[in-house]
């Protein structure tokens, strides 16, 4: 890997015992995640007429990161970036290649993300630690910007996550998170929305969906001076419109390859399918982009 030199002092940090479910569901379904998307992006995408293609699943993908690197407003110079739960790097490769002034550490819990993804990033100014996001070794106040795609969501978008990227941002900075969250309580989802939701956390070892309005409170109590919420599940819609077909794809390709089905990745599709029911009731769930600004 090309040598950088980034604002951090790394430290080897053991994650608890309560994690193993997350570390074992990326360890293990990561790789279902190329069938998805072929820059190995995973999280859903952002459609915008005559821009992105609703029947090419990586432009909206794409257009999803490039909608959150547009809200970290990031000024001219040499800036920095943490992705809090970075996956396989998607996010940060597209961010890296947009800006050749940009340098990014990306959180993950898992080993195998770790070890692949630092692989993908060479030659790029960036690096993947493998760190626990609510409490990482990145140095207080030394980020440009922070941002988090559907990744929060694992440690149900708790106010330890959110003070991380607080603590870790710079005066000015901007953390930008993407994700779905709930419009009520759990206990107050019908019960087609409770169904989904119960199948969706346990698919994707989800601790729980943050309560869009709990979350927007909890950040101002953290002390961002400026909490932006955009309801984009009308922009997010078609490409979670992609999940049915997807799913069929990936078992037929399964098939033909003659390749047993893990079953981490029958979780997957199963939350996966779980996801697209929980988008019909919009009652219940959104999904939005949020912009803290410290």
């Amino acid at each position: 890997m090309k040598t950088t030199t980034l604002p951090f002092t790394y430290k080897e940090k053991k994650t608890s015992t309560s994690r193993e479910d997350i570390i074992h569901f990326y360890d293990e379904a990561t790789s279902d995640y190329s069938f998805w998307s072929k820059d190995l992006n995973m999280h859903f995408g952002y459609f915008r007429w005559s821009v992105t293609n609703p029947f090419r699943r990586d432009s909206m993908l794409n257009e999803m990161n490039r909608q959150i690197y547009k809200r970290l407003k990031l000024l001219k110079g040499k800036k920095v970036v943490a992705d809090l739960g970075c996956g396989m790097g998607g996010t940060m490769r597209y961010f890296l290649k947009k800006n050749a002034r940009l340098s990014m550490i990306g959180v993950t819990l898992s080993p195998f993300q770790v070890n692949e993804g630092n692989k993908l990033l060479t030659n790029h100014k960036g690096v993947i630690l493998q760190e626990n996001y609510c409490d990482t070794s990145i140095a207080s106040e030394s980020m440009d910007g922070v941002v988090g795609i559907e990744s929060l969501c694992h440690s149900g978008h708790n106010k330890e996550s959110l003070r991380e990227g607080y603590r870790i941002l710079k005066k000015g900075g901007a953390f930008v998170i993407g994700d779905a969250f709930l419009k009520k309580e759990p206990s107050r989802l019908c019960f087609g929305s409770s169904l989904s939701y119960k199948n969706l956390c346990k698919g994707w070892s989800l601790d729980g969906l943050g309560v869009i309005d709990t979350v927007k409170k909890d950040l101002e109590d953290i002390g961002f001076s400026k909490v932006t919420i955009e309801d984009v599940s009308l922009r997010v819609a078609p490409s979670v419109l992609h999940v049915p077909f997807a799913i069929v794809g990936f078992l037929v390709k399964q098939l033909f390859e003659h390749k047993r089905v893990k079953p981490q990745s029958w979780n997957n599709l199963k939350a996966s399918f779980y996801a697209l029911l929980s988008g019909l009731h919009m009652k219940d769930f959104g999904y939005y982009i949020i912009t803290a600004i410290k």
